[in-house]
């Protein structure tokens, strides 16, 4: 099985107003083999302090045993080369032979705990899907991935307030 580069995400709502896109936008993003949601939480707490939990995976438990003896095989591999390789699969696809469930119920009363009321918190660990291919050409052509980051649109308005305090520093003051 391949699998794409995995990313997890954190993400908090002030006062949210949920009607149902997102979970809409994921859905879109799986049936094209775009992205999918290897494991989620969203914690839910609205203005009394009443609490809502949504868990969601796209893994079929079948999907999910792959997936994890695929990740098993892989960590394996580093600690004790093909030997590793080996138990680590097994070992993982026996984790989640019944669903990969990372965020537990003790991860779940702390997100709870630590969130205030009118407020939400979403845990998702995303697999890149599109990335497969990409990374398979990258690899028939003899490259190799050197480093890779998010460039989110606010760290661009950060560069640019710090590009304009360094212009303003340049710049002789008319006086």
């Amino acid at each position: 099985m391949a699998i794409g580069p995995v990313q997890l995400i954190v993400l908090g709502f002030d006062e949210p107003n949920f009607r149902g896109e997102i979970l809409a936008e994921l859905d879109r993003l799986k049936d094209h083999d775009i992205v999918r949601v290897i494991d989620g939480l969203a914690v839910y707490k609205d203005a009394e302090g009443e609490v809502t939990i949504l868990k969601r995976t796209d893994l079929s438990d079948e999907e999910a045993a792959e997936f994890g003896a695929t990740v098993g095989a892989l960590i394996g591999l580093g600690v004790a080369g093909e030997e590793g390789a080996e138990a680590g699969a097994e070992l993982g696809a026996e984790r989640t032979a019944e669903g990969v469930d990372m965020f537990d119920e003790e991860d779940v009363l702390d997100v709870i705990e630590e969130i205030p009321n009118d407020s939400a918190a979403a845990i998702i660990l995303l697999e890149h899907r599109w990335a497969i291919p990409l990374r398979e050409a990258v690899v028939r052509a003899n490259g190799m991935p050197i480093a890779d980051t998010f460039i989110h649109p606010l760290d661009l308005v950060a560069v640019g307030l710090i590009a304009a305090e360094e212009a303003e520093e340049l710049t002789p003051s008319k006086s």
